[in-house]
């Protein structure tokens, strides 16, 4: 009897099996079946000037971030066949200890690869590329950064905006500044966050907005205005989209993407630019930063191209206090959280770690007083097969031994000083930080 009820059970089993096999060798990797089981994760927050989690006790563990960029990604994960290289980014970066990570999370215009064709309408083959970058982000108990539209020309930005409106046939300046405040313009990036936010993940059945692999959701990357003089358009813009974003979802943190130049009328902090062109932008670290709804400062790095005839000591100087005057005016006058989202230098890729080491020994002394120097992202990393997305700061980071020393020994010292909660010692914390 017990042989006979086993073959009976095992009839069941088999055929699921034999439908499955079936059903792979025909539609392939069209298929796609829920997640069932996902890492637990909790949902990062402030308290003043750092970042928090939440336990299930209602405990909070502080958190700071060492973490990196790789804008590809979303890119990489549209065609099964090159969604390897996207898991083994983000397994790097957990194998670095790093924790976050930056990455678009558009791409505009009519081209065969972009999220967005046209406004409101989106490629969802693309979609699904997003949804399996989450996904595996999650897996590794990696958390993202989305950026949610370019500055710049590439992947459409801004200008793709403007001439969805001028194609529209909608009476709009051509210059750029007008994506701040053209009411249509201004509807068709609305219309955008309504559906990333809402967006439900045809990987693991669940909404942007419920997701808490994603860390910040960031307005636009490099904000920049045409003319100085439309300054208050792009203050107006933020504190419209932070508080539209908000109104969405309240479980995520929102940035601006601000690159930290301090604008024409922060006199007192002109001399920290580096270089008078830098205050012309329309941008203001302090104005723009101190907006209600935005959760933390955003700044980059990029002493090699923003100064870039100047002498190491030259650069090393002028970050060290970039650094500085940041981190102080993130404890002192917005009493937010300061991260810096790009850390950019060639000398990333020549083992030379002197800038980097600026940086990141100036956020762990911020973490050891509990002030506001949240971390940094170090711009940006690559895998063997994604050359193409390459710059001059753009590196594989294991190909340089003594960056990623420096990369490795930064996760650790932080992750030893705040080791409760999801600064995880399950997380191999032994073989990582000492290598045992």
């Amino acid at each position: 009897m017990e042989d006979l009820w086993r073959e009976r059970k095992a009839y069941p089993l088999l055929g699921l099996m034999s439908i499955g096999v079936i059903l792979y060798l025909n539609f392939g990797d069209k298929l796609s079946f829920p997640i069932l089981w996902q890492p637990k994760m909790s949902f990062v927050g402030t308290n003043s000037t750092r970042f928090v989690i939440n336990d299930d006790n209602g405990e909070q563990s502080i958190f700071y971030v060492n973490g990196w960029n790789s804008y590809w990604l979303m890119e990489e994960s549209v065609w099964s066949t090159s969604r390897y290289k996207v898991s083994e980014m983000l397994k790097r970066g957990s194998q670095m200890g790093m924790t976050v990570c930056r990455t678009w999370a558009f791409s505009d215009g009519d081209r065969h690869d972009s999220l967005q064709f046209a406004p409101g309408f989106f490629n969802e083959k693309v979609f699904q590329g997003l949804d399996f970058v989450i996904a595996e982000a999650r897996k590794h108990k990696i958390r993202l950064i989305l950026s949610l539209v370019n500055n710049l020309d590439a992947f459409g930005g801004k200008a793709q905006y403007v001439k969805w409106a001028q194609e529209a046939g909608v009476n709009v300046s051509s210059s750029t500044d007008s994506f701040f405040s053209h009411p249509t313009i201004k509807r068709y990036y609305k219309d955008y966050i309504k559906a990333i936010v809402a967006r439900k993940n045809s990987i693991t059945g669940r909404r942007y907005s419920e997701e808490p692999a994603v860390f910040a959701w960031e307005l636009i990357n490099e904000p920049r205005c045409t003319s100085s003089s439309s300054a208050p358009l792009l203050q107006t813009w933020i504190t419209e989209m932070a508080s539209f974003i908000k109104s969405l979802d309240q479980k995520h943190l929102v940035t601006v993407g601000l690159e930290g130049f301090y604008g024409p009328k922060t006199t007192e902090r002109s001399g920290v630019n580096p270089g008078e062109w830098a205050a012309l932008l329309g941008s203001d670290f302090i104005q723009d930063s101190a907006i209600e709804n935005i959760d933390f400062a955003s700044v980059h790095a990029y002493p090699d191209s923003w100064i870039s005839g100047a002498d190491l000591e030259e650069k090393a100087h002028f970050l060290s206090r970039w650094v500085d005057y940041h981190i102080h005016d993130g404890e002192s006058v917005l009493k937010k959280p300061v991260l810096f989202t790009e850390v950019g230098s060639s000398m990333h890729r020549t083992n030379d770690t002197a800038l980097l080491k600026i940086i990141y020994d100036k956020v762990y002394e911020s973490a050891k007083k509990k002030e506001a120097g949240a971390g940094a992202l170090i711009w940006q990393f690559l895998v063997e097969g994604v050359e193409s997305y390459s710059d001059q700061f753009s590196l594989v980071a294991w190909d340089h031994p003594a960056t990623y020393k420096l990369i490795l020994e930064q996760s650790c010292r932080l992750r030893i000083m705040f080791e409760k909660g999801e600064a995880d010692k399950k997380v191999n914390h032994a073989d990582l930080c000492f290598g045992s």
